[in-house]
C-alpha cells in the first residue's frame, strides 16, 4: 500500500473510533434509559445522507486533575449541518456517553462555530441538550464557554429560528441557552431543567423534591411555562421539531414556505353559524373555530399545557403560514391573566420577527380580577401584550366571535393597536363591560329608587344590550371593517390575508424600545 492509502486508512480508523462515542458500555447505558444517542438523534433529524459533521477531531486541552490522560470523543458534542425536509439546518448534539456531555472550552467553541455559521447562512439552529453541566475540571474556561453561547443566542434571536431539544439533564448555567432560544422541547421522564438540583435545595432549604417534580417536562410545560412542548420520547420530539420547521422561514429575510394543502379557499362551514351558545355565560371550544377556518383543520400548538385560557398555534390559510392567538372560553371564561399575557406576547414577537401574519380570535370578558393578579404585576404583564401587538408590522387580522370587553378588547389586537383588517360575527359584543355591570353603574340611582328595582335593572340591562352588546356600534365608527356570517369566515380571512401579504410598514428609527418587562 502506498503512503496516501495508509493515511486514508488512518483517517478512517480515527473516524471509526470517534463514531463509537463513549464506548459500548456507555452507549448501552444511554439506551437502557430509553434515550437515543447523540448520533442517533442527528440521524433521525436530518434527511438520510445529508448530515455533514464539523470538528469531529476537536479535543479538550485541559491538564488539571490528570485530564490530559482523558480522551473525550468529539469533546462531548457533535456539530454540523444537513437538510431537514430538503432545507438547511445546523445542529449541536451533546453526547452524554462522552464524559456526560459536560461542557468545556472546546465543546463550547464547537457549538459557537456552528451558531456563527447558522447566522451567516441564514439557517435554523437546533441544540440537543443532554449534559451533566459544566466540566468542573476546566473551571472558568467552562463558564466562559456558556457565556459565549449565550451571547450568540442573543445575536441570533430574531435572525434565525433557534430550537432547543432537552433530552437529558440540563442544569445550572446550561438552562439559560435554551431559555434564550425560541422554542424548547422536553421529553417526559427523561429530561430535566433546573438552576439548582434537589440535593442542593434539600441542603439549603430542607425541602425534599424529586427531579421530575422540580424540573421535569410536565413541570415546565404546565407550571413554569419555560418549555413549549412535552414529548413522549426522543423520536417524538424530533418528529415534532420537523413539523414546527415546516411552518417557519429559514431566517428573518425570507417569507414562510407556501404549501399546497389542497383545501378549498372558498370553503364555508355552516356549523359555525350555530356554534356560539345562546347563553352568553356558557363556554365553547375555540379550537372548533380554529379547525373550521384553517387548511384541513390542522394546527400546531405550542404551550398546550400552560395558560389554557389563551391558545397560540401555527396553521395555514390557503397554504400560507399564520400564527393564531385565541381566547379559550372553556378556561377562566377566556380572561387574560399574567400567564396568558406572557404566553401570547412572546408568540406575537416571534411571528413578527419571522414574517408570519397574525390572526387574533377574540372572545374575552376582561382581565382576570384579584389581588394575586394585581400583586403579580398584571399591569406590567398585560402592557407587554399591548406593546407587542402595537410593535408588530406583519399583517394583523382580527376576528371577534363573542365578548370583547374593556381593556382586553384593546389588548386583543384591536384596530387601535394596528389591526389591518377586523371582522366580527353578529354574535359579538364590543363594549366597555358586560351589560349587567354597565347598567348597575350607569343607572344605579334609578334602579335603587324604582318601585321594582329588579324589573328596572332588567330594563336597563336590555337597553344597554341594544345599544352596545353587538358589533354595530364599533362598525359604525369604522373600528370593525365587516360584520360577517360565521360560516363564511374562512374565505373572508383568506381574501384579507392575500390582499395584505404585500404589506409594508415602517416605524420611527430607534435602537430599540423599552418593553415593560
Amino acid at each position: 500500500m502506498g503512503r496516501v492509502e495508509d493515511k486514508i486508512n488512518d483517517l478512517k480508523n480515527r473516524e471509526k473510533k470517534i463514531l463509537q462515542m463513549g464506548g459500548g458500555k456507555a452507549v448501552a447505558s444511554q439506551k437502557e434509559k430509553g434515550k437515543l444517542t447523540a448520533r442517533d438523534r442527528i440521524n433521525l433529524l436530518f434527511d438520510p445522507g445529508t448530515f455533514r459533521e464539523i470538528d469531529m477531531f476537536v479535543t479538550h486541552r485541559c491538564v488539571n486533575f490528570n485530564m490530559e490522560k482523558t480522551e473525550i470523543p468529539s469533546d462531548g458534542v457533535i456539530t454540523g449541518h444537513g437538510l431537514v425536509n430538503g432545507r438547511p439546518v445546523f445542529v449541536a448534539s451533546q453526547d452524554f456517553t462522552a464524559r456526560a456531555g459536560s461542557l468545556g472550552e472546546m465543546h463550547a467553541k464547537k457549538i459557537c462555530k456552528v451558531m456563527d455559521m447558522a447566522i451567516k447562512a441564514g439557517a435554523p439552529f437546533i441544540a440537543i441538550n443532554d449534559s451533566g453541566g459544566a466540566r468542573i475540571q476546566e473551571g472558568i474556561d467552562a463558564l466562559s464557554g456558556y457565556g459565549e453561547i449565550f451571547y450568540r443566542n442573543s445575536n441570533a434571536s430574531g435572525v434565525i429560528p433557534q430550537i432547543s431539544a432537552i433530552m437529558g439533564p440540563t442544569a445550572g448555567g446550561a438552562v439559560y441557552s435554551p431559555a434564550m432560544t425560541d422554542w424548547i422541547y422536553m421529553v417526559k421522564n427523561s429530561s430535566y431543567m433546573f438552576i439548582t438540583g434537589p440535593d442542593v435545595i434539600k441542603a439549603v432549604t430542607g425541602e425534599e423534591i424529586s427531579f421530575e417534580d422540580l424540573g421535569g417536562a410536565m413541570t415546565h410545560n404546565e407550571k413554569s411555562g419555560v418549555a413549549h412542548f412535552a414529548c413522549e420520547s426522543d423520536e417524538d420530539a424530533i418528529n415534532q421539531i420537523k413539523v414546527l420547521l415546516s411552518y417557519l422561514p429559514s431566517n428573518n429575510m425570507e417569507e414562510p414556505p407556501i404549501v399546497d394543502t389542497g383545501d378549498n379557499p372558498k370553503r364555508v362551514d355552516p356549523a359555525l353559524d350555530t356554534l356560539i351558545p345562546d347563553n352568553p355565560n356558557k363556554g365553547y371550544d375555540i379550537k372548533d373555530v380554529i379547525r373550521s377556518i384553517v387548511d384541513n383543520g390542522e394546527f400546531y400548538e405550542p404551550h398546550e399545557y400552560f395558560a389554557g385560557n389563551i391558545i397560540i398555534c401555527f396553521a395555514r390559510l390557503n397554504g400560507r403560514t399564520i400564527g393564531i392567538i385565541a381566547n379559550q372560553p372553556k378556561v377562566l371564561a377566556g380572561c387574560l391573566d399574567i400567564n396568558a399575557s406572557d404566553k401570547s406576547t412572546r408568540f406575537i414577537r416571534f411571528c413578527d420577527a419571522f414574517n408570519i401574519p397574525l390572526l387574533t380570535i377574540a372572545d374575552v370578558p376582561g382581565f382576570l380580577p384579584g389581588s394575586n393578579q394585581e400583586w403579580g404585576g398584571i399591569i406590567r404583564h398585560g402592557a407587554k401584550m399591548l406593546w407587542c401587538y402595537s410593535e408588530a408590522t406583519v399583517p394583523k387580522l382580527l376576528l371577534i366571535t363573542r365578548k370583547d370587553y374593556g381593556g382586553a378588547y384593546i389588548a386583543m389586537s384591536s384596530r387601535h393597536l394596528g389591526a389591518d383588517m377586523a371582522f366580527a360575527w353578529p354574535s359579538s359584543e364590543i363594549a366597555v363591560m358586560g351589560a349587567a355591570g354597565a347598567a348597575n353603574i350607569i343607572h344605579r340611582k334609578e334602579i335603587n329608587g324604582a318601585d321594582d328595582p329588579a324589573a328596572k335593572r332588567q330594563e336597563k340591562i336590555a337597553e344597554y344590550e341594544d345599544l352596545f352588546s353587538n358589533p354595530y356600534c364599533a362598525a359604525s365608527r369604522g373600528y370593525i371593517d365587516a360584520v360577517i356570517v360565521p360560516s363564511e369566515t374562512r374565505p373572508r380571512l383568506i381574501d384579507a390575508l392575500e390582499i395584505l401579504c404585500t404589506k409594508r410598514e415602517l416605524r420611527p428609527p430607534k435602537k430599540h424600545g423599552n418593553i415593560p418587562m
